[in-house]
């Protein structure tokens, strides 16, 4: 598992770590997975997703005991922000610059809509997947079916499942092209399905919030992320901002919220 990972399921597992109760309607880890996934594809049904939907993205899906073991084996992240900024920033810099070159004109656009600077999106985006390299290759509906039918955190994973759903309904991503973590993060830079559903926009215009394929679809969903939870145009992001509380919005760890301000504040500097 890369840092990168490791360190965004860290924040992810504060909150996964909040017991949830059974469904009673589909209760978890009794009986056969299928006979669980069957009153899953009800409940999905009952909710208003289609049963189109429901058997494009279900059917087959199977247990993964990887996912419940990577689940089950989540080690506490040691390193320091020296450490880990150390390792993550020199090697993603230069690619960063470019990006931000790249993808000016865009970055424009967002930044005018939004008002988050490219250079914190090219930072998040750097750090996530290096630039969309790096995406994660579990199957999406796969892992949340499974974390859902585990009992540690039944209702969240559940109704993250639904998310990942409806995004299959609404035409955004087939189920077959939904892959990502193992604890069902999705895209470029790394939603969760519920964010997904939540921030995610079409800024290419082509019909479709894919953060999977579209560049301009994923930067302007991060920050549309960010705009939602208070970032403050033309402020900066250094610790103890409003801006860097938006940062820890998106990744509660606090090295790896201080490492994309600082990942932010080199390319800034970039020539």
């Amino acid at each position: 598992m890369t840092s990168r990972v490791s360190v965004r399921t860290l924040a992810l597992a504060a909150l996964l770590l909040t017991s949830a109760s059974p469904s009673m309607a589909a209760p978890c880890g009794t009986g056969a997975f299928e006979s669980w996934l069957d009153d899953f594809k009800k409940e999905a049904a009952a909710k208003g997703i289609s049963q189109s939907a429901v058997q494009a993205g279900l059917t087959g899906v199977a247990l993964d005991k990887a996912v419940i073991a990577r689940d089950q084996s989540q080690k506490v992240f040691s390193q320091s922000f020296e450490e880990f900024s150390g390792r993550m920033v020199p090697p993603r810099l230069a690619r960063g610059a470019n990006m931000l070159k790249q993808y000016g004109s865009v970055l424009a656009r967002i930044e005018q809509t939004y008002g988050v600077p490219g250079e914190v999106l090219v930072a998040i985006w750097g750090l996530e997947t290096d630039y969309g390299v790096n995406i994660g290759k579990f199957p999406t509906l796969r892992s949340l079916a499974t974390l859902a039918y585990d009992c540690r955190r039944t209702d969240l994973f559940k109704a993250e499942l639904m998310d990942a759903l409806r995004i299959v309904e609404r035409g955004d991503i087939a189920p077959q092209d939904m892959r990502g973590a193992w604890a069902g993060e999705i895209g470029q830079t790394q939603f969760m399905p519920s964010s997904y559903i939540k921030y995610a926009v079409d800024f290419d215009g082509n019909g479709r919030r894919d953060l999977l394929r579209s560049v301009p679809d994923v930067l302007a969903s991060t920050a549309n992320y960010l705009a939602s939870h208070g970032w403050q145009r033309g402020k900066d992001w250094e610790p103890g901002s409003a801006n860097f509380a938006v940062i820890q919005q998106w990744n509660k760890s606090d090295v790896y919220s201080k490492t994309i301000g600082h990942f932010a504040t080199q390319l800034g500097r970039a020539p």
